[in-house]
């Protein structure tokens, strides 16, 4: 009864931490979502220039969509010809943050904390990148009946009023987007609850993941699971709390939201077991690395 009540104190305390942070960036999202043109992201994914790569990174880590919803847009361009670099710059930014996201982060991991992940993202994005600007694979051209279905599921409308696109931001900022996401952020706080109580798992951490294996293991947990960026937030303050550097949890949100079954049966399938290696080693090895110069830096 002690723990049940200790538990429900601390997921209430979450709760009214992150409710307006997360009212905010879902506000944000929506915004976002109707206003910036669908355009603008198909056009500089189509471009392997340095300038173009930026820009697809920044993009992505500004749309709120998961490594789920930026699968189909990324195959998608790829197939009308946009190349590989932009592509991956695109699959490693856009789930990695949100707006949601950001705010969430500021309200439990600091400001600063934000700024960090926020161009350690992009750097990511734009690492692989240009990397990937480097890799031939084979083209899968769609055929012209589905590309032109396609450009017209992507063709912005400006021949909506500022009314009914204000009730489209709305609409998914505070009705799609919580259906989407809106379990795995309950979820997440409930397990970052958890965490915090459970003194047995407090006492895990704190023997067996405050070095070098803390990041291997969240790395390898990283790897072969899925975390929603918003909803992964609460477990890696938990982290934290429970004695692990924001180091740790920088890595953990870093390859968490990157990687899931699906993304890698699609971009192995789209664009080869080379190509697969590649995303997933350099994920690994920059989430590590950025995670140990995060705690290098002065406080």
């Amino acid at each position: 009864m002690e723990y049940l009540q200790l538990f429900s104190h601390t997921f209430i305390h979450y709760l009214q931490e992150l409710w307006v942070s997360l009212a905010l960036g879902f506000f944000l999202s929506g915004i976002f979502y109707e206003f910036v043109p669908v355009g603008i992201v198909e056009k500089h994914l189509g471009t392997r220039s340095l300038s173009g790569i930026l820009w697809s990174s920044f993009i992505g880590t500004l749309l709120p969509l998961c490594c789920f919803g930026s699968l189909p847009v990324a195959v998608a361009m790829r197939r009308k010809g946009a190349q590989l670099g932009p592509v991956l710059a695109f699959l490693v930014t856009t789930p990695a943050t949100t707006i949601s996201a950001l705010f969430v982060t500021a309200r439990l991991l600091g400001i600063p904390f934000t700024i960090y992940i926020f161009f350690a993202v992009i750097f990511m994005g734009l690492i692989l990148g240009l990397i990937g600007n480097y890799l031939t694979v084979p083209l899968k051209v769609e055929k012209k009946e589905a590309a032109e279905s396609l450009k017209g599921l992507l063709k912005d409308t400006p021949q909506k009023t500022f009314k009914a696109k204000m009730e489209g931001a709305l609409r998914y900022g505070f009705i799609t987007l919580p259906k989407e996401i809106g379990f795995e952020i309950i979820l997440g706080i409930a397990v970052a609850s958890f965490v915090v109580i459970f003194d047995p798992v407090q006492a895990f951490i704190q023997k067996y993941l405050l070095g070098l294996t803390g990041y291997l293991a969240l790395i390898l947990s990283g790897l072969v699971t899925y975390v929603c960026c918003t909803a992964s937030v609460p477990l890696a303050d938990a982290l934290v709390k429970s004695g692990m550097t924001q180091g740790h949890a920088m890595t953990f949100l870093l390859v968490g939201p990157l990687t899931s079954y699906g993304t890698i049966f699609v971009m192995y399938r789209e664009f080869g077991g080379r190509v697969l290696a590649v995303y997933l080693f350099l994920i690994s090895l920059l989430s590590f690395l950025l995670g140990i110069l995060y705690n290098t830096l002065p406080t």
